[in-house]
């Protein structure tokens, strides 16, 4: 595509504003690499914090630590308490602009403040309950152990499986919303803070991280009908979003998708079922009128797998953020080596040259 400024295309949707080398989803193919690596060699035989180590310091060690910083605002909501917690943090430490030091300190900084961002997540789901001691939390093997101690005083290990698995699916998926958001920060040479803070604030609306959280009361619908492709028909004839269900990069399976179904049958989800039926149901419909997207993405499976872990529908979003830690720290990097402010252009579509006096 031309980089003329006559060119447009809303939403940017296709525009190839970076190179990277962090990951490659393969659209035809179905499969998902991170530095080369494909996903499906992780989930089960590295945790999420040596994944974000790949990511972020392209190698497994030693990857994130464990971290610890008490909530410091409560504003009624998981991901704005995030979105608050991570601004916060970043002035209380007094981070440094990205502008005004080297890589060894920005990654620094971007591990202490994705390590924190999942303790805060988890105090923010436990509410007003007495906070878990610091030394309890730390004391977790992996990442999902803590942040279950933290959010819960105790650790399940099938909970502790699921969370780690969809962490590791969903850490990192090259250009996105929220990434974008992360890049375009980072290009100005704020701090790792507002960057991260900045890619919450984006993956905050329900086009972004919101449709695990809208799937659950999908299945539980279809449960209650007893007739997957009834609902699935009738679902379609009112014009109804399937939620899970397609993709702008995948023509094929996502491979994310596939690895969290693998994992929901393996922890024993009573919802495999209802969801097998559904999945079934609604990819020969959705291909009828739409083959490129009648498959399930990661959002699907997602949700009966973080249902699992008993991860409230509405915590799904604050869930992503905290995977997602490892994909923005990524690129966060990337941008700053980089070192290219990012200036897109807008064409003028508004009324032609006229006087103060024509508005009256």
């Amino acid at each position: 595509m031309s980089s003329s400024t006559n060119d447009f295309s809303p939403g940017l949707a296709g525009v190839v504003a970076f190179e990277t080398e962090i990951a490659e989803p393969d659209r035809e193919g179905g499969s998902l690499r991170y530095r080369g690596v494909d996903i499906e060699e992780l989930v089960g035989d590295v945790s999420f914090e040596k994944v974000w180590g790949l990511l972020v310091d392209e190698s497994l060690e030693p990857g994130l630590p464990a971290a610890y910083a008490e909530l410091p605002v409560r504003t009624g909501g998981y991901m704005s308490d995030l979105q608050a917690g991570l601004a916060v943090l970043g002035g209380r430490w007094g981070l440094k602009q990205l502008i005004d030091i080297d890589d060894d300190q920005a990654k620094d900084d971007l591990r202490r403040l994705s390590s924190v961002a999942l303790s805060l997540v988890a105090q923010s789901a436990r509410g007003d309950k007495t906070p878990v001691p610091e030394r309890e939390v730390v004391q977790g093997k992996t990442a999902a152990e803590r942040f279950l101690l933290a959010w819960r005083g105790e650790v399940d290990e099938k909970h502790a499986k699921a969370i780690d698995t969809y962490w590791i699916c969903t850490a990192e998926h090259g250009l996105n919303a929220s990434t974008f958001t992360a890049r375009i920060i980072a290009s100005t040479g704020a701090d790792c803070a507002a960057a991260l803070s900045g890619a919450v604030g984006a993956l905050s609306g329900p086009l972004h991280g919101g449709a695990p959280a809208r799937v659950l009361p999908m299945l539980d619908a279809v449960a209650e009908l007893g007739d997957a492709e009834k609902w699935v028909r009738d679902a379609l004839a009112r014009k109804q979003r399937i939620m899970g269900f397609g993709h702008r990069v995948y023509r094929a399976e996502d491979p994310r998708s596939r690895l969290l179904k693998r994992t929901a049958k393996e922890l024993g989800s009573p919802r495999v079922d209802v969801a097998e039926a559904v999945e079934q149901a609604a990819h020969e419909a959705i291909a009828e009128r739409h083959p490129d997207h009648s498959w399930t993405n990661v959002e699907f499976w997602s949700a009966v797998v973080l249902d699992v872990a008993e991860i409230p529908p509405n915590l799904a979003p604050a869930m992503f953020a905290c995977s997602r830690t490892a994909g923005w720290s990524a690129h966060i990097l990337e941008q700053k080596r980089l070192g290219v402010l990012v200036r897109p252009s807008a064409r003028y579509v508004g009324p032609g040259e006229r006087s103060l006096s024509q508005l009256n």
